[in-house]
């Protein structure tokens, strides 16, 4: 990333990559590379922002699924879904010291905005 002297940076959810999200935002922060992450997560530690899965519609959607399992679906048979919810969250105070401008028309798509 430093190396090449990247534009930007998207960082993908992982599990892995998820550990060590504290010093993923300090090195894109440090060397003023605006980022954009696959979980919520990464805003709310300085990362600049986030288009995610909505966590809590993915649990309500596990939890149906538990409910049906328990009447008898076999889990084999029943369908794999995708996240049909997405969060896009922004972090106003990242954006700032990277002196970037978010434009009005990102602002209104955001559900959360970090200050």
């Amino acid at each position: 990333m430093t190396r090449e002297r990247d534009n930007a940076l998207f960082v993908s959810s992982d599990p892995l990559i998820s550990r060590y999200q504290q010093q993923i935002v300090a090195l894109a922060a440090e060397n003023k590379i605006p980022a954009i992450y696959a979980h919520s997560n990464f805003p709310k530690v300085g990362g600049l922002m986030a288009y995610a899965a909505d966590i809590d519609s993915l649990f309500a959607r596990a939890g149906s699924y538990v409910a049906e399992i328990l009447k008898g679906a076999k889990p084999a048979d029943m369908p794999v879904e995708q996240p049909n919810k997405f969060r896009l969250i922004i972090n106003l105070k990242t954006a700032k010291a990277l002196g970037l401008t978010i434009p009005p028309s990102l602002f209104i798509r955001a559900e959360e905005v970090i200050e």
